[in-house]
């Protein structure tokens, strides 16, 4: 976490957290979901504005962690940001080596690989569950041919509760205000 968001943290340790602003889609891009995009529909059926700006999604990767609930939030300044998923909290990229890394460009430590119904592959990694980037699925079979990684078959629906993550933070937040 930088700094600065901390210092903030600090500053103004009271500010209520958001919800259904920001969502993570299937190939590690970030979206922007303003009043308009959240009532047209949830993430991911409605998007919002696609983030390009480098600085901010750099930003938004060094403050981007989980509670103890597992629900995954951008630290933004003193307000924590819940973040949407469309599948999973990180999204893996591979290098030539069969190294892996988040889309945050964190580096990673596999530990389990999983696949579901639909041959998505995951990994269970050091810094948590994440999907394949579908451009690396390729390296991540010869992963599989050497016998670096093994997978093992789950259904998608239950890989949220299997790896302690919640796709939809805004829907639980809803849904205990209903209770």
């Amino acid at each position: 976490m930088d700094d600065i968001v901390r210092q903030a943290i600090a500053k103004w340790p009271n500010v209520p957290h958001c919800y259904g602003w920001l969502g993570l889609d299937a190939r590690g891009n970030w979206y922007m979901r303003d009043d308009r995009a959240q009532a047209a529909g949830p993430f991911p059926q409605s998007k919002g504005s696609l983030l390009r700006h480098e600085k901010l999604v750099d930003f938004i990767h060094r403050n981007y962690d989980r509670d103890a609930h597992g629900q995954w939030y951008f630290q933004n300044g003193p307000q924590r940001v819940y973040v949407e998923l469309e599948v999973a909290p990180l999204v893996w990229r591979l290098g030539p080596d069969h190294s892996v890394a988040a889309h945050t460009g964190r580096v990673a430590v596999p530990r389990r690989c999983i696949m579901d119904e639909s041959g998505r592959l995951y990994l269970d990694c050091d810094l948590g569950f994440g999907l394949v980037h579908t451009l690396d699925v390729g390296q991540a079979a010869e992963a599989i041919e050497q016998g670096l990684w093994t997978p093992e078959e789950m259904l998608a629906a239950e890989l949220p509760v299997s790896f302690g993550y919640v796709c939809s933070p805004a829907a639980v937040r809803q849904s205990a205000a209903v209770s």
